[in-house]
């Protein structure tokens, strides 16, 4: 899908989409059709225009329209993604998630799925920073951009949901970072430590996996386990030496007389060892 839309000039004349909207036929002065008696792609012409003023909640009920009144022609087909596409544009994303689901279930070997299930993930992607802790939105978004990048690897589309996958990936290891650092500000170790375990478990490729491990020697020296400390600043020094937060995590074990190396037996030693081994990052 290649469309391009620009325009943003609101449109003079609202159109009123209901049962009995009525559409000028082209070519043919003043004279008025009723939508039903109005041909598909002059609707579909009309749905354009609508997009090019900046209007896509109209646009969409046009595109809609083509649907219901001729479901089983190309018209029906292109009027489909199309009203994905506007009440994507709209930011109406539970119908433009219809709308795109719609398209994949009826024509899943079209040109156009790739961009459909591309345009299902970004009804997802788009409220990532709208829904506070609450991270469901982010798994959909991850597992449809998924989808596009497994089912449709050779697509135009392929490329930005990676990004995006990778994207959303480091959002879900923030959000836990800020959950932790809550916790760990208020003495809440345990709490905390649960938070950046799953950092370091669960997110070891995203860019908080440094902080996630020196909050840990931070919340395990306030513990006083200091084998765990320990060991967490090893795996640090080990993986991101040249980090700030490992110089931060070297100060903390060293002014209370400790190194960073391993020790003990529990999950972070066990974390080094595949460290050492090459079997963690």
């Amino acid at each position: 899908m290649r469309t391009s839309r620009t325009g943003r000039l609101r449109s003079a004349p609202v159109i009123a989409i209901c049962g009995a909207l009525v559409l000028a036929a082209c070519g043919r002065g003043d004279q008025e059709l009723s939508i039903e008696d109005t041909a598909p792609e002059v609707i579909f012409q009309q749905a354009e225009r609508e997009l090019d003023r900046g209007d896509p909640d109209d646009a969409a009920q046009l595109f809609a329209e083509i649907e219901r009144l001729y479901p089983f022609s190309e018209w029906a087909r292109r009027g489909l993604i199309m009203q994905a596409f506007a009440y994507h544009a709209d930011r109406d994303y539970e119908n433009a998630r219809a709308a795109a689901q719609r398209f994949i279930d009826f024509y899943p070997a079209d040109e156009d799925a790739a961009y459909a299930q591309y345009l299902l993930a970004l009804t997802y992607y788009d409220q990532i920073d709208q829904v506070g802790r609450d991270q469901g939105l982010t798994f959909q978004a991850l597992s449809a951009l998924r989808t596009v990048i497994e089912r449709y690897p050779e697509s135009e589309y392929a490329r930005s949901s990676i990004l995006k996958f990778d994207l959303a990936f480091d959002h879900l290891a923030s959000k836990e970072m800020e959950i932790g650092r809550y916790y760990l500000k208020r003495g809440h170790y345990p709490a905390a430590i649960n938070r950046f375990r799953a950092v370091v478990e669960e997110f070891q490729t995203t860019t908080h996996t440094p902080e996630a491990l020196m909050r840990l020697v931070e919340a395990y020296l306030a513990l006083g386990l200091t084998d765990e400390a320990q060991t967490a600043g090893a795996i640090l020094g080990y993986n991101f030496q040249s980090s700030p937060f490992y110089d931060d995590a070297y100060r903390q074990l060293t002014g209370q007389g400790l190194a960073p190396e391993a020790a003990g037996t529990g999950w972070l030693r066990s974390i080094y060892d595949r460290t050492i081994r090459g079997r963690w990052l």
